[in-house]
């Protein structure tokens, strides 16, 4: 076992010769047992990083372990979902989870895979071809955690579910974190889906890391400010400032104590990583300068 799920340093994909770099620079550490939060635009990396994390990808730069090792070497202890959840839809439920077993001799529970299958009324006969897109998901992810993965990769998982099942699943997977230790990191463009589960953030904007941490040190680290339009915000980190008549609003990092006349407000998951998106120039945060 490791403490460290995911790890890159100076980390770096482009796709060809003279393609663009999906990612770049990107330096980052997920402790293990976490629940990590993926966020970033269309076109940030985050499709391009969980890949590369399962082994599927080769990295053109730099340096990426998982779970202390290689990520081909860590595959056996890794599940992954992407976006398509490619099954093989000739095959039904039942043969597609004993093809689960078959591949993942000694790891396979087939207990587990099929209670998550039966929580969602599928029919073991059905085959793949003849399922919603929600009921694809729930099986994909029966796949997925029957494999028993100490690392949980999930890209867009719960895009094409209604409100109910992206409620259900999300249960599945904060019992499966709780009882097993098992480390998540799930992409999604909706922070608010993401706010009440995880604990951890890797922001990607333009192909780098824009933010990496636990998401509470990472808030207590900023402070929304209100102030008269002519304050000087001085030695204060400014992600994002704005101007509206005689009054600014301003997301900052302080660097020291705030003076009384300003009013501070904690901002919120969805502020912090907005702020960041909107300014791709405010200086990036990582793990260790947040702890600090």
């Amino acid at each position: 076992m490791t403490d460290t799920a995911i790890a890159a340093s100076a980390l770096g994909k482009q796709f060809g010769r003279r393609g663009g770099w999906a990612l770049r620079d990107c330096t980052f550490r997920l402790p293990a047992g976490r629940v990590c939060a993926v966020v970033g635009p269309n076109g940030a990396g985050k499709s391009t990083l969980l890949a590369l994390a399962a082994g599927l990808l080769g990295t053109t730069e730099g340096e990426l372990t998982v779970l202390g090792t290689t990520p081909a070497e860590a595959r056996p202890r890794v599940g992954y979902i992407a976006q398509d959840k490619p099954l093989y839809p000739q095959l039904t439920v039942a043969e597609t989870l004993r093809m689960g077993a078959d591949l993942n001799p000694g790891r396979w529970d087939a207990a587990a895979a099929e209670r998550i299958v039966a929580a969602g009324d599928l029919d073991p006969k059905s085959r793949i071809r003849t399922l919603s897109g929600g009921q694809r998901t729930r099986v994909a992810l029966a796949l997925a955690l029957g494999k028993q993965p100490e690392l949980l990769l999930l890209d867009e998982p719960m895009a094409d579910l209604d409100p109910l099942a992206r409620h259900q699943l999300m249960g599945v997977l904060m019992v499966q974190a709780a009882q097993h230790g098992t480390t998540i990191a799930m992409s999604s463009h909706v922070v608010a889906e993401l706010e009440d589960s995880c604990d951890h953030l890797l922001l990607i904007g333009g192909g780098r890391v824009r933010l990496a941490g636990e998401i509470d040190d990472l808030l207590a680290a900023h402070t929304r400010v209100g102030a008269t339009a002519d304050t000087d915000l001085g030695a204060h980190t400014v992600v994002e400032s704005r101007t509206t008549g005689r009054q600014l609003s301003a997301l900052i990092r302080p660097a020291g104590p705030l003076p009384d006349d300003w009013r501070t407000a904690a901002p919120t998951l969805e502020d912090l990583v907005l702020a960041h998106l909107r300014n791709p120039e405010a200086p990036a945060l990582t793990e260790v300068e947040a702890t600090v």
